[in-house]
């Protein structure tokens, strides 16, 4: 859905494509349209979106901004996410409103989750 002057898609880096698949498949369940060897997109992920190739990775570290994912279970989804091989690079803290942990795909671009519900 396109809505004018509304976000309407984001791109990362990837160093590898079929590692990027495999993650973002198990953890997510997303799949990708393959728009020849240095660019494939994803959507219906409440946001659109791709991935192009490149050697550099997209992290708050770096000035990048942060995308972050709603989980109604974050042990769930972290265990999921370290079953994939992504890592947890800010473990779990509380914020008002929620707790989130930040992590990093295997291309080392960095994400967090977030819930509203309580982990303890």
């Amino acid at each position: 859905m396109n809505i004018h002057e509304k976000i309407n898609y984001v791109e990362f880096p990837a160093k590898d494509f079929n590692a990027t698949k495999l993650f973002y498949q198990s953890v997510f369940d997303w799949s990708f349209t393959d728009y020849g060897p240095e660019y494939m997109s994803f959507d219906e992920q409440g946001l659109v979106g791709g991935f192009y190739l490149s050697e550099k990775s997209s992290s708050r570290e770096q000035g990048a901004a942060l995308v972050i994912f709603f989980s109604d279970d974050l042990l769930s989804t972290q265990s999921k996410i370290e079953s994939a091989g992504g890592t947890i690079n800010i473990p779990t803290f509380t914020f008002p409103g929620g707790e989130r942990f930040h992590f990093c795909d295997p291309n080392g671009n960095e994400f967090a989750v977030w819930s509203d519900q309580n982990v303890e």
